[in-house]
This record gives structure tokens, sequence and C-alpha cells, in this order.
């Protein structure tokens, strides 16, 4: 209960720029093709695909999303390593050139830590760039707490629920995709607060106090 307040506590802070709340997740994604090639659509013809289909190998999408103004990162890499995780946060770092210090929620992978930086930048770089963030951790099995879930969601409704064949096309249609939604305007409104977590979960905080 205690990872989970603490969470709903950043949700739960007044907008400031120059401490800005993101939300980051990454997720494997498949590389598929067709094996035969697809019929299109046509007047008076529905679009026809064969089942069978090609692998070419998987690779990693990593995401970030700041609800409450709806800027949005993402970045197609072929490996989910210490390498790419401390390349996005560079890449995060740099668009908020401002900002005294960025929050980010995110869950509790592996290479998800400061300690990732010092196996690809020298001491000195690696520890400014830690001072730039600050980790805020969901619980184990509660990554829907992490806002970055629900980007997931939309990006597979809207974009990965079809076969892409090779990283580049998944890198520009990802990159379409984040577009159209900042276009849009698209923000996230969180309404989980500590007080209804406590008022849904009774028996679970009850549960706890008498253990």
């Amino acid at each position: 209960m205690c990872e989970m307040e603490r969470v709903l506590d950043v949700y739960a802070r007044p907008y400031d720029e120059r401490f800005p709340v993101l939300c980051f997740d990454e997720q494997p994604c498949f590389l598929i093709g067709d094996a035969m090639a697809p019929v299109p659509m046509e007047p008076g013809r529905v679009a026809k695909q064969d089942y069978e289909y090609q692998r070419f190998g998987s690779c990693a999408l990593l995401l970030a999303v700041e609800p409450r103004t709806g800027r949005r990162f993402a970045k197609v890499c072929a490996r989910r390593t210490a390498e790419e995780y401390t390349a996005f946060m560079q890449d995060l770092e740099r668009a908020y050139p401002e900002a005294v210090r960025i929050t980010l929620v995110q869950d509790n992978l592996n290479t998800h830590h400061g300690g990732s930086f010092y196996k690809w930048m020298p001491p000195e770089q690696a520890h400014r760039l830690v001072g730039r963030f600050e980790w805020v951790f969901t619980p184990i099995h509660a990554s829907w707490l992490n806002m970055a879930e629900l980007e997931f969601s939309a990006l597979q409704r809207q974009c990965l629920n079809r076969r892409i064949p090779s990283l580049q096309r998944l890198s520009s249609e990802v990159e379409a995709w984040v577009t159209a939604r900042e276009r849009a305007g698209i923000t996230l409104n969180w309404q989980f607060s500590t007080q209804v977590a406590r008022r849904t979960l009774r028996s679970q905080y009850e549960a706890i106090r008498v253990n």
C-alpha cells in the first residue's frame, strides 16, 4: 500500500513545469510480415490476408508520456538493455532542459535505475544524469498504476494490431502515431486517488493492520 500511495501522491501533485511528472514503460514487439502478398481492398471487394505469416525477429518499444500536458516520447530499439534505457533517459533530459528534476513513474525492471547510466558513460556524467531524475516505482503486480500502460493500450489498438515486418517501418508508424496523438491534444486525467483507494480497497488495508 505504501508504494501504491506514493504513486498516487505523485499523480496528485499540482502541475509545475519545473518538476514534470512522466510515466515510462517498455514492451517487446514482434516483427511480422506476410508470407503471401495481401489482396488490397477495392470497390465491391474486401481486403484479404493469408493466415500464414513470417517472423522477422523482435524489438523493444520504449515509451514515456507526461499525462498533464500530453507530451509523448517513443523509441523503437533492436534490444532492451541498460544501454537503450540510458539513451532514452538522455533524450528525456534534453526534452526538459529547464526542469529542476524529472519525476519518472516506472516499474522495477532490472535496468530501470541510475546504475544503468554508469555502464555506458563516465561516472561524472552518470552522476549528473542521476541527479536529474526522481524515480517512483510501481508496486510488483501493479503495473496498472503506470499511466504509460494506457498509452500502450491505445498504441496497440490504433497502430500495432497489424503486421509490421521491419524495425524501420515500425519506427515510422510509431512516430506518426505519437505525432497524431499530440496534435489531437490528448492528455490523461487520472481519477484513482489515495482517498478512492482507501475506500475501494478497504479490506486490503484492514488485512494489513490485522497481520
